[in-house]
């Protein structure tokens, strides 16, 4: 493992904290969603557990080298797709069944998300022009969320309490989107760290080559 500079000291301590609070979070929300069997709920319990996932993979491998450190923003990736693929079958189900939140439900939903949201992202902001894909991907995740639950509070309240459901399922359309965009910037970043790599590797001198291709030659 490598020895870690201070800012990404700060960056592992700070993820520290975060994985703390969104586990307690989600732990709570699930069990008492699961007790009073409100789907509602679990979803949202569930949506939190993404989020634990994906930063106990960026804590595991911080700091062991940039292969690893790729390797789990590809993860970081494939999590968001898989959160997108949730909310797209969590959709089809809202629209099939005509299912809508209870008031108090949906008001609890806000008010947690976007306390927790900004939370992450006021931890996580002098973060956003790293150059490293898994500080990055995390960024963006946590831009994500912010981006997210707060339409979510501030317009997704009402949509979910007024007599259309077609605003909620808009906005569930953007949150989808935002995941596959925010995986594909993590591809994108990470071909990028790639193509650096490669073409910073010094080159073989001549006469190594040569002989290379000498002992190559029957």
């Amino acid at each position: 493992m490598r020895v870690l500079d201070d800012d990404e000291r700060r960056y592992r301590r700070r993820v520290l904290l975060i994985v703390a609070v969104i586990a307690t979070l989600a732990s709570v929300q699930t069990l008492y969603a699961l007790a009073i069997g409100n789907r509602f709920l679990l979803k949202d319990g569930i949506d939190w557990i993404y989020d634990v996932i994906l930063w106990l993979v960026a804590l595991a491998v911080f700091g062991r080298g940039r292969r690893f450190e790729e390797l789990a923003a590809l993860g970081v990736a494939g999590v968001m797709v898989i959160a997108g693929g949730h909310t797209a079958y969590d959709l089809w189900d809202k629209v099939a069944s005509g299912r809508r939140a209870e008031v108090w439900a949906a008001g609890w939903s806000a008010f947690s998300a976007v306390g927790l949201a900004l939370f992450v992202l006021a931890l996580m902001l002098r973060f956003r022009a790293a150059e490293n894909p898994l500080i990055a991907a995390t960024w963006l995740s946590s831009r994500n969320d912010a981006i997210s639950t707060t339409a979510f509070a501030t317009i997704g309240f009402a949509v979910r309490v007024s007599p259309s459901q077609m605003p909620e399922i808009l906005l569930d359309i953007v949150l989808i989107g935002l995941n596959f965009q925010a995986a594909g910037a993590i591809l994108i970043a990470v071909r990028r760290d790639w193509n650096r790599r490669e073409d910073s590797a010094p080159a073989a001198p001549d006469g190594q080559a040569r002989n290379k291709i000498a002992s190559s030659e029957p």
